[in-house]
């Protein structure tokens, strides 16, 4: 599944305070209008999940800024509900080179999107763990589904030369 979304003006954008279905019958208050990405992925999960009953599940999104103060643009973060699947992800890196670092989803990152009016909202509390904050706004739409997010918004805008990632493309 490949969701993609375009930051665009319009009278029939949502706005702040707006509530949402989602595609697994969750309702999502809207906090914030530049979390659209999730939005979407969030629903391809479900679809995913829904029509396909997969074994397992991999994400890779450039789905935060916010990976950017953490990491730079040297590593990607990964998070998962699945400490077997986030090992393999680290082995992997460590053989091609890439660098990733995993962040948890702790009980408080879950809370922090609790909505009071819907089931959750689009975002935690502003300027705190928003990588594991929107990951966690992700599980919500796996099940128990084994499940990894890799958040590449660090690396893929990048200014770091590489074989498949020429400067030209990274600015």
């Amino acid at each position: 599944a490949i969701p993609v979304a375009e930051n665009a003006l319009g009278g029939n954008s949502y706005r702040p305070g707006d509530i949402i279905e989602m595609y697994n019958g969750k309702f999502v208050e809207i906090h914030n209008t530049d979390a659209e990405g999730r939005l979407l992925l969030a629903d391809a999960l479900a679809y995913l999940v829904k029509n396909y009953n997969p074994s397992h599940l991999l994400d890779i999104a450039t789905l935060t800024g916010a990976v950017l103060y953490a990491l730079g643009t040297a590593a990607s973060a990964v998070i998962s509900n699945n400490k077997v699947m986030i090992n393999k992800i680290k082995k992997v890196a460590d053989i091609t080179g890439e660098k990733v670092w995993e962040l948890p989803i702790y009980e408080e990152y879950t809370e922090a999107i609790k909505s009071e009016i819907a089931d959750l909202k689009n975002i935690g509390t502003r300027g705190e763990a928003s990588i594991s904050t929107a990951a966690a706004f992700l599980q919500e739409f796996v099940g128990k589904i084994p499940w990894v997010h890799i958040d590449i918004a660090g690396v893929a805008w990048g200014k770091t030369k590489k074989s498949y990632n020429p400067s030209e493309v990274t600015g």
